[in-house]
């Protein structure tokens, strides 16, 4: 179903420095520094229909967002041991007719890269 989105993310996620893929609860993860999560990629999470990237963000972030466009952006639900707790997830999937900005979802990729990314390979992204 989401094999051109996750395509789409995946393109966005590895340009940036450090950055791997691998499986993770089951769905596409990707890494910094191969143990910093950076963007989960759901297709049909717990059968929900949707395609949608999650990523981490500063807190207070998630929230403002999901209140603002709770079409586009929602709060992903915590794991039991609070994985998720401020994290962002965007519908990816073009859902009721709306058109998927990716040069929006690369930036909220981006800016999550910088929350959660060692100094060094921000200091390469920089640079390039």
């Amino acid at each position: 179903m989401g094999t051109r989105e996750l395509e789409l993310v995946r393109r966005v996620a590895l340009e940036l420095p450090g950055v791997t893929e691998r499986r993770s609860h089951a769905e596409p993860c990707f890494f910094v520094a191969t143990t910093r999560p950076l963007c989960y990629f759901h297709d049909n999470h717990r059968g929900d229909g949707r395609i949608s990237v999650w990523c981490p963000v500063p807190p207070g972030v998630a929230q403002e967002l999901a209140d603002t466009e709770p079409d586009r952006f929602f709060r992903p639900t915590p794991s039991a041991g609070g994985v998720f707790a401020t994290w962002v997830g965007l519908f990816v999937d073009g859902h009721h007719g709306a058109e998927t900005d990716w040069g929006e979802v690369a930036a909220l990729i981006e800016e999550s890269y910088r929350h959660v990314a060692p100094r060094a390979l921000i200091g390469e992204l920089d640079s390039r």
